[in-house]
């Protein structure tokens, strides 16, 4: 792989200011020259590790490999089997088993579940609330919270005994969260029956860190219209997806002003239709204490393909395909302040492949946008002009091309009964014999981003994992994969520290994850 960028410098040579050495940090904070602000302390830690796991005497290992018959979760140096019921760290230089939950019934198995850290920036009302945990959904719509350390139960809150709840999501990471009901649908025969189902979905909504209840709240067709197929909170926006390709935002903060009821606190009992009941208890569950009658103030709204939309950049702005065909595999970015479209604000990378190309704003604060194709790799920033439009402008930082030899064979062919024959194409983007991208990661605390690219040899998909430095896109360094990478199965990728986790779908729904790790290897002297 090579990198488009404008150094000329071989790729493996560090393009990047000049770093002190791994000796003089430690003689540094042996002395005591370094701030005592954790946060300064921590980052010079992370430089000294990229330093490491760049150098050529350092290689990533596979340490580690376990199947499961069961789909592998993996986040923040944690692995989860059989459906969170089994815990690994993989700090240690090998796995090792944190807890194992009790089995449980098919209906009460673990459906979706959120890691949740503490905050650094506060002090918590409970030691224990210092402590990360799991809050883990069940399908029987139990919310259970469990000592990540150690398995044990936490607390545990009964959601409702009227709507399956199977989705769990962040509104805002680590602060509040949501879960989400299946969506109600009509049949056939109370359709012809002429009984309407009003209700959609629910949603419940939770502060974290210790667990508070905001509401539990109906989404109804008669307030937001026939045809949602689906809402989520995000960043406290209240997002209606419908089926004509409009996007809907609402603000959640003046859902709750407007339309709580009362509010209710969980562990308590209150009076609520006549009856006392305890919120959050078996059987009565928590009682819907926003209740919408009508519809909120819109804040914002877009038609867009398949309902894909998506908000961030510095200054604010959106990216989203627009319905009609024709611009089908393009990418439109429009500031959210006037929806004015930037200039060079329409991306697309003319690539023909049987997997479609991604678009997504850049992970780490920077306010960039990120266009992954299978042969190439976009890094564009938005910055704004001078001119009187006040329009802004997407520029492009960096690209990364995957390796590819040029394919000589002719465009045209001639039949044996003397017939030419057109190709519409050449050969496709992500034909697996050539070098394609297949995964990107970022790792923030190192600056570097990670990208799988999989070339099939002979039967076989060899991966490898080319490690670029964040700011300029320069090829670091180069990481081949033991294990083969069937691209007709899915795969994850993360990138952890010192630490990489590759989680593969197998035949027969099977699953495997390996691990590596970074060892050291000492040079020759003669």
């Amino acid at each position: 792989m090579t990198s488009s960028s404008a150094s000329t410098e071989t790729p493996f040579k560090h393009a990047c200011p000049q770093r002190r050495n791994a000796t003089a940090y430690l003689n540094s904070r042996s002395i005591g020259l370094f701030s005592s602000d954790p946060g300064k302390l921590l980052r010079k830690n992370m430089s000294l590790l990229r330093q490491i796991v760049l150098q050529d005497t350092t290689h990533f290992t596979n340490v580690w490999t376990r199947h499961s018959k069961s789909p592998i979760a993996y986040e923040s140096g944690r692995i989860y089997f059989e459906n969170y019921r089994c815990c690994y760290s993989s700090i240690p230089p090998k796995p090792v088993q944190l807890y194992e939950l009790p089995k449980r019934a098919k209906s009460e198995k673990i459906e979706d579940a959120l890691l949740c850290q503490c905050p650094l920036d506060k002090t918590l009302p409970r030691p224990s609330d210092h402590k990360p945990c799991l809050l883990a959904l069940t399908a029987n719509n139990w919310l259970y919270c469990y000592s990540t350390t150690t398995g044990e139960q936490l607390q545990k809150v009964f959601l409702s005994p009227r709507y399956k709840f199977r989705y769990l999501g962040w509104d805002v990471p680590q602060q509040t969260l949501f879960m989400k009901s299946v969506q109600n649908k009509e049949t056939l025969v109370a359709r012809q029956a002429g009984h309407e189902q009003p209700i959609i979905m629910c949603l419940a909504v939770f502060r974290v860190l210790p667990l508070e209840l905001i509401g539990m709240l109906e989404i109804s067709k008669r307030v937001f219209g026939n045809r949602v197929v689906d809402v989520i909170l995000s960043q406290g926006i209240l997002v209606v997806s419908y089926s004509v390709g409009m996007v809907k935002l609402f603000s959640f903060e003046n859902v709750v002003e407007q339309f709580m009821v009362k509010k209710l606190t969980l562990g308590e009992e209150c009076e609520w239709n006549g009856v006392r009941v305890s919120v959050g208890e078996a059987p009565s569950g928590i009682p819907f204490n926003i209740q919408i009658t009508d519809c909120p103030p819109l804040l914002f709204e877009v038609s867009c393909l398949e309902n894909v939309f998506q908000i961030g950049g510095h200054p604010w702005h959106y990216i989203f395909t627009p319905k009609q065909k024709k611009h089908k595999g393009t990418y439109h970015i429009c500031s959210l302040k006037d929806s004015m479209l930037a200039k060079n604000g329409i991306q697309e990378l003319k690539c023909c492949s049987l997997e479609s190309d991604q678009i997504y704003f850049y992970p780490d604060d920077s306010g960039r946008i990120i266009h992954v194709g299978p042969s190439t790799i976009h890094v564009l920033k938005i910055v704004e002009t001078q001119g009187s439009l006040c329009q802004s402008e997407v520029i492009q930082e960096y690209s990364i091309e995957a390796h590819r030899e040029k394919n000589t064979d002719s465009m045209v062919t001639v039949t044996a009964s003397g017939r030419i024959v057109k190709k519409r194409f050449q050969q496709l983007d992500d034909d697996p014999e050539q070098e394609t991208f297949r995964n990107v990661q970022y790792e923030d605390e190192l600056e570097l981003l990670a990208v799988v690219a999989v070339t099939q040899a002979e039967v076989e998909g060899k991966a490898h994992i080319g490690l670029y430095d964040n700011l300029s896109g320069v090829l670091m360094k180069s990481l081949p994969l033991v294990e083969s990478w069937d691209v007709t199965y899915s795969h994850e990728l993360f990138f952890d520290r010192d630490t990489i986790v590759h989680i593969e779908q197998e035949k027969n729904r099977n699953f495997r994850c390996h691990i590596y790790k970074v060892t050291r290897c000492q040079e020759d002297t003669e």
